[in-house]
């Protein structure tokens, strides 16, 4: 699994330990994990990547449909997440613009600051800022 995953196998150990995977058993001195773990892998490393903890992952991965409390927490996760794209979205369409402009500095260009500052159309279409509104918008991030 290692080998297939990139990941070290102290890593397959320690999540092995925590309750978020479990080995199969072993083929000689190696674990054997059955198919399914690598979707598990999968899961953990994009929550991870998305800002969940381990404990909060082993949670989630015992969770049934009557553990309200972590849908609402989940639900406000999912909120949070949305916020992120909407910024990194901005980010990135700022960016490309800038990796092609002439504006001196870049950072200056009214185009760049418009992708910057586009708060509500994070979808990477031109869209016209009402810089009133956004100027309130951005103190808040």
């Amino acid at each position: 699994m290692a080998a297939q995953t990139g990941m070290a196998a102290s890593a397959l150990r320690y999540y092995e330990r925590r309750g978020l995977i479990e080995s199969s058993g072993r083929n000689g001195l190696r674990r054997a994990y059955s198919p399914d773990v690598l979707d598990r892998l999968t899961l953990i490393g994009c929550a991870q990547a998305a800002g969940f903890t381990l404990t909060q992952i082993a949670r989630f991965l015992v969770s049934t449909p009557s553990d309200t409390e972590l849908r609402k927490q989940l639900a406000v996760k999912a909120t949070a997440l949305d916020e992120d794209i909407a910024r990194l979205t901005r980010m990135r369409d700022s960016l490309r613009h800038a990796s092609t402009c002439r504006h001196t500095p870049l950072v200056e260009c009214p185009e760049f600051k418009s992708r910057i500052n586009d708060v509500g159309g994070a979808t990477g279409a031109d869209v016209d800022v009402d810089v009133a509104n956004t100027d309130a918008d951005a103190d808040a991030d």
